[in-house]
């Protein structure tokens, strides 16, 4: 049974498959060819809440880098295009109450379903 990874900030863009790259402060145990299912959200569920899966992905390519390290080219990728790079970090930083320069796992997919 493939492990749960939430898309709760990012729903519509994983649904739309437009987003192909997400970042993480974690996961650091995976690597290229894992599967996992995507879902809606998997934590802060209410009683009687299921989770609801998306989809299942799999994984092409980690990489561990700064949070400030992304690219406009990687926000394409993250079904972002029209946020800034200094937007993204921000948000980012004020969600997860982490430094701009914070290790992130830099997690590239493909939809196999």
């Amino acid at each position: 049974m493939p492990r749960n990874m939430s898309f709760a900030m990012t729903t519509e863009q994983f649904r739309n498959r437009t987003k192909t790259v997400t970042r993480r402060f974690g996961w650091w145990f995976l690597k290229p060819g894992d599967v996992v299912q995507g879902v809606e959200k998997s934590m802060g569920l209410k009683k009687g809440e299921k989770i609801k899966p998306l989809g299942l992905i799999r994984i092409v390519s980690t990489r561990r880098e700064p949070l400030n390290a992304i690219t406009e080219a990687d926000l394409v990728l993250e079904s972002m295009p029209e946020t800034s790079p200094r937007e993204f970090v921000e948000l980012l930083c004020s969600v997860k109450r982490v430094p701009p320069d914070e290790p992130v796992n830099r997690i590239e997919y493909e939809y196999i379903d």
